[in-house]
């Protein structure tokens, strides 16, 4: 075992010197090739009367009409210009070209490139070794602490507008949420848990409320039925929160249940405007529950507080959640850089402040806003209306996109209520980018920023909506070549149709040119009479004819 164990290493460097070392001579053997076929070409030309060949196919091409030319570059234009579109398609909808990647997929292994899957991942340090940064747990998506109802809010907008504002995807982590919370125990499941196991499942609004009731028929107890039907079958947040006091009643002692019950009642009191009701049912639950902090109650807390503008409360709680050792948000990025710029920004002149410098609070509102955009950079354009908003999805991915669309979506109101805040926002946001180095190998104050948040943020937010991608993407080098390409022939043909008669004369023009200083190149350097070559006892001397009569051996 051990032989064979120390037979391996050796083995597998023999092959990767071979692989190396075929990458590093398919250079050289197509020079070879190339050079090989300009030799043949070169010993073939007399015998196949290649120049003949030449000369009679420019005879052919003088005589084409201005009509053939039109047609020719109008359908490059055409098919350049369907490539463009298409190029331009595939980058808004995946981020990439697609000619690119069907290079680097196929071709690339081919010329004996590296796969871009090797097993060292994405990111390498220069010794060869994995790097330690984390890239899949950055990506990893969370449940959206202040989701919306269903019923009561995501139907509304769908019946006025005709959208969709929730994605498969989005509905089938819901449906995995559920029914881990709201399931239990497989080995103990009742009759109407196996249902309501089942109408989680179910894709269609009305087979999951059909289940719900039936549910309650086999057990006018099931809380988890009266949960569903809070959440999908209550128009109004006053129908929602008497569904969810029943289903309070019957929770009993489940812990799960009781969390996302008691939780969403106090989302309903913060909705309906009773919001001291909902920040005292928030920190009791958190008291209730203090190891339940993955749930992030503490933002929903957060943000009723600043809808009672209790700014000294909102300090305490991010003093114990904005910390080094806890994962951090939009919501606790941004709320403490809200809070620093409040305290200055009713007097923040940009005008002054180049003047004088900034002052120490100042400047402290500045690192707080740089550090909050750092964390998400998509956050600002929302906050100063810059993109429109959407209704946040039901989970969001962190750093990302959909995680930027809910916290605007629930706490613009708020900075537009501190004077002068967004215009802070306005004057400092983009410096950060200053700031991090670029490329993102190396972060500032947190992580590189993960590439893995357009596609996973493409996944969770609607189609209608333009996901912010960053860092920005150039244009693929083959969509700026075809735009060219397309827009060259398609000039050509518009020149062609217009002025027939002046295009076809430089067409024929440069033909001419072209085969009279190959007719010459090939007539002056060579003698066949003086150095007769193997070649020429079999065919002879041959005189070439240009279209105007001259021959050069006369």
């Amino acid at each position: 075992m051990e032989d064979t164990i120390g037979s391996n290493p050796p083995s597998l460097g023999f092959l990767e010197k071979l692989k190396s070392w075929l990458s590093w001579s398919w250079t050289y053997v197509c020079f070879v090739w190339f050079g090989m076929v300009l030799i043949m070409v070169y010993v073939v030309w007399s015998p196949l009367k290649l120049q003949e060949t030449l000369t009679s196919a420019s005879v052919f091409l003088n005589t084409l009409t201005p009509k053939f030319y039109v047609a020719l570059t109008g359908t490059s234009s055409l098919i350049s210009g369907l490539i463009l579109i298409f190029e331009w398609w595939y980058f808004r909808k995946y981020g990439t070209s697609f000619i690119e990647q069907v290079s680097v997929s196929h071709l690339r292994p081919l010329l004996g490139g590296v796969e871009s899957s090797s097993s060292t991942g994405l990111f390498s340090s220069v010794n060869g070794e994995a790097d330690s940064r984390p890239s899949v747990s950055d990506c990893k998506v969370w449940r959206n602490p202040l989701n919306l109802f269903r019923g009561a809010e995501y139907n509304r907008y769908t019946w006025v507008t005709g959208k969709e504002p929730l994605t498969y995807y989005d509905m089938n982590l819901s449906a995995q949420d559920h029914q881990t919370f709201f399931t239990g125990d497989t080995q103990q499941l009742r009759p109407e848990d196996a249902v309501m196991q089942k109408a989680w499942r179910e894709r269609n609004p009305q087979a999951r409320i059909r289940a719900a009731y039936q549910a309650i028929e086999m057990n006018h107890e099931c809380a988890a039925a009266y949960v569903l039907l809070a959440e999908e079958e209550a128009t109004t947040i006053t129908e929602a929160e008497r569904l969810f006091r029943k289903a309070l009643s019957f929770a009993g002692k489940d812990i799960n249940l009781l969390v996302y019950i008691k939780r969403r009642l106090a989302m309903c009191a913060r909705k309906l405007g009773r919001i001291k009701e909902a920040v005292k049912m928030m920190r009791d639950l958190m008291k209730e529950f203090p190891l339940l902090g993955m749930l992030n109650i503490h933002e929903n807390l957060l943000e009723a507080l600043l809808e009672l503008q209790a700014y000294a409360d909102v300090q305490a709680v991010l003093a114990k959640y904005d910390d080094i050792s806890l994962p951090k948000s939009a919501t606790i990025c941004y709320t403490s850089a809200l809070l620093k710029a409040r305290a200055v920004s009713d007097k923040f002149s940009p005008e002054a402040a180049s003047r004088r410098g900034l002052s120490t609070a100042e400047m402290n509102a500045v690192e707080a806003i740089h550090r909050a955009v750092e964390f998400n950079p998509h956050v600002p354009k929302y906050l100063l209306e810059m993109k429109s908003l959407i209704l946040p999805p039901e989970h969001i991915l962190k750093r990302g996109d959909s995680e930027a669309v809910a916290y605007a979506f629930f706490h613009l109101q708020h900075w537009k209520r501190a004077e002068g805040a967004l215009n802070l926002l306005h004057c400092t946001w983009e410096g950060t980018f200053r700031i991090i180095p670029y490329p993102l190998e190396k972060g500032h104050l947190f992580y590189p920023y993960p590439g893995c948040t357009e596609t996973a943020d493409r996944e969770l937010l609607p189609s209608f909506h333009e996901v912010s991608v960053y860092p920005k993407k150039e244009l693929p080098f083959f969509i700026l070549f075809t735009a060219g390409l397309c827009s060259f022939t398609a000039m050509l043909a518009m020149l062609t149709h217009q002025f027939p008669e002046l295009m076809g004369v430089f067409a024929k023009a440069d033909k001419r040119a072209a085969t009279s200083s190959a007719s010459e190149s090939s007539a002056q350097p060579y003698d066949h009479t003086r150095h007769p070559s193997p070649l020429s006892s079999c065919f002879g001397p041959f005189k070439l004819c240009s279209p105007s009569g001259y021959h050069p051996d006369a």
